[in-house]
């Protein structure tokens, strides 16, 4: 059965596509042309994936310094919201390069909330970081991403 689709709608059929010709369009629109290509574009999502070692490139080299940095999420969101699971309130701070330098000028000490200032540094950077990726549109993990702006 051919079922037809109008794309113009408020118009007559001024032009349609049967079933098939949808989901080669579908196709076509996501880059993937024909099963050779489907397959050729898996294998490029995976060695990309393979480029971005978040255990063995990242976890692995600063298991320390990541945990440093966990424990200022928690010790930020007990100071803002102690009654609320852990979450980052942007709302609570947009300056994460102000605040990045304010730390980074002290590097090496305690904060009076007894975290290093050091982890602090390192959490603003990672701030920005996400922030400035979700603006490009390059987040494809976060709700906050861009995706009118970037490669996504």
């Amino acid at each position: 059965m051919n079922k037809k689709i109008d794309y113009i709608s408020g118009t007559e059929t001024a032009y349609t596509m049967n079933e098939q010709e949808e989901l080669e369009c579908e196709e076509w629109k996501a880059g993937v042309y024909d099963e050779e290509d489907f397959y050729q574009y898996e294998e490029m999502l995976k060695q990309e994936r393979k480029q971005m070692p978040v255990y063995s490139g990242v976890l692995k080299y600063f298991p320390d310094a990541i945990r440093e940095v966990a424990k200022v999420s928690w010790a930020g969101n007990q100071q803002h919201h102690p009654d609320k699971p852990l979450h980052w309130d942007r709302a609570k701070s947009s300056d994460e390069l102000d605040a990045l330098a304010r730390h980074l000028i002290e590097a090496g000490t305690i904060d009076t909330d007894g975290q290093l200032h050091s982890a602090k540094v390192a959490w603003r950077a990672l701030a920005f970081l996400q922030k400035e990726l979700e603006k490009e549109g390059k987040a494809p993990l976060s709700k906050y991403n861009n995706k009118n702006n970037g490669n996504t």
